[in-house]
C-alpha cells in the first residue's frame, strides 16, 4: 500500500516507517519538523488546507494514498499550556480524519493512548489487569484521547467503508532508553504506568498487524509489552499497590497489568523486544 504517516519523525513514528517500509509499502513521511526528501514532506497538520492537499497528493512524493497511519500530535502534558496541548490535538486529529475521508482514504490507524484509561494511575482502577472498557481521564492529553475516540466512534458511523484502529500506546521506549530500567527492582517504579512500556519496534509491529487487518469501523487495542516494566513479580505487585482490587485472570510470573489479550487474539501481536533481555544493566 501507499501510506502516509503524521509525525513520522518522531519516537515511533521513525520505528513506523521503518517496519512499514520494510514490510514493502510505499510510505510517505509527514511531520511538522524534519528535512524534506524523498519519502519525508512538512506538513503543518493544524492547517486543514495543509492536510488536504498532502493526502490528496505531493508532487515528486505521491499522487493518492490507501492508508494513513497518524502519530502526530504534542506527545505529553507540560510541554507546553494545558490548553495548547488540548486545542493543538484536538484539531490535528480533526483534520486527519477528516482530510482522509474528504481524499476517500477509508483506512486510518492512530496513536490512542492509556492517558484514554486513566493515566496516570493514581486511583485504584475496579478491576485488574485493565482492558479495552477502561475509559478515563485524568489530565487535558488524556481527555482529548477521549474525545478523540468518541469522534471516531461517530466517523465510521457516517461512512460504513471506514476502518480507523485507536491503539492505546503505554509509554514507548526506544533501544537507547532501557538503561531507565536500572530502577526496575523499586516496587514503586513505573507504578503511575500500571507499570507498563513498550518497545517502539514492538508499537511499529502493532501498527503494521492494524493495518493487515483493518475492518470497517472503530476498533481499540491496548498495546503494551507481555511483561511489566518491574523486577518485582506482579503477584506482589498487586499485594502492595492493589491488595483490594480484583483480578479477573490468573497471570503469569511478570506478566503485565495492561491485558494485551484482544490485541493477541485479533491481530496476532506479540511484542518481541522485552526489557529482560534488551537491558545492558
Amino acid at each position: 500500500m501507499r501510506i502516509a504517516v503524521t509525525g513520522s519523525t518522531g519516537k515511533l513514528g521513525r520505528a513506523t516507517v521503518e517496519r512499514l517500509r520494510a514490510d514493502g509499502h510505499d510510505v510517505i513521511g509527514l511531520d511538522i519538523a524534519g528535512a524534506p526528501g524523498p519519502g519525508f514532506t512538512r506538513v503543518d497538520f493544524t492547517d486543514y488546507g495543509q492536510t488536504l492537499d498532502a493526502f490528496l497528493g505531493i508532487d515528486s512524493r505521491h499522487s493518492g494514498l490507501d492508508a494513513v497511519v497518524h502519530l502526530a500530535a504534542i506527545p505529553v502534558n507540560g510541554l507546553v499550556p494545558d490548553v495548547t496541548t488540548f486545542h493543538n490535538n484536538l484539531t490535528v486529529s480533526f483534520n486527519v480524519f477528516q482530510a482522509a475521508m474528504r481524499a476517500g482514504i477509508d483506512t486510518v490507524v492512530y496513536a490512542s493512548s492509556i492517558t484514554a484509561m486513566g493515566f496516570p494511575f493514581d486511583e485504584a482502577p475496579a478491576a485488574l489487569p485493565l482492558d479495552e472498557t477502561v475509559t478515563a481521564a485524568n489530565n487535558t492529553y488524556g481527555l482529548g484521547k477521549v474525545l478523540e475516540e468518541a469522534m471516531v466512534a461517530q466517523l465510521v458511523r457516517w461512512n460504513p467503508a471506514l476502518s480507523i484502529t485507536a491503539l492505546r500506546f503505554t509509554n514507548v521506549v526506544t533501544a537507547d532508553e532501557y538503561g531507565s530500567f536500572a530502577r526496575a527492582a523499586d516496587p514503586g517504579y513505573r507504578r503511575s504506568l500500571m507499570f507498563s512500556y513498550i518497545d517502539a519496534r514492538d508499537g511499529a509491529l502493532a501498527v503494521s498487524l492494524a493495518l493487515e487487518h483493518a475492518e470497517p469501523g472503530l476498533e481499540v487495542y491496548n498495546i503494551a509489552a507481555s511483561d511489566s516494566g518491574s523486577a518485582v513479580p506482579t503477584a506482589e505487585l498487586l499485594a502492595l499497590h492493589f491488595a483490594a482490587v480484583p483480578v479477573t485472570k490468573e497471570l503469569g510470573e511478570f506478566e503485565t497489568l495492561m491485558s494485551i489479550d484482544k490485541a493477541r487474539s485479533r491481530l496476532g501481536f506479540e511484542p518481541e523486544y522485552l526489557w529482560r533481555e534488551q537491558f545492558a544493566g
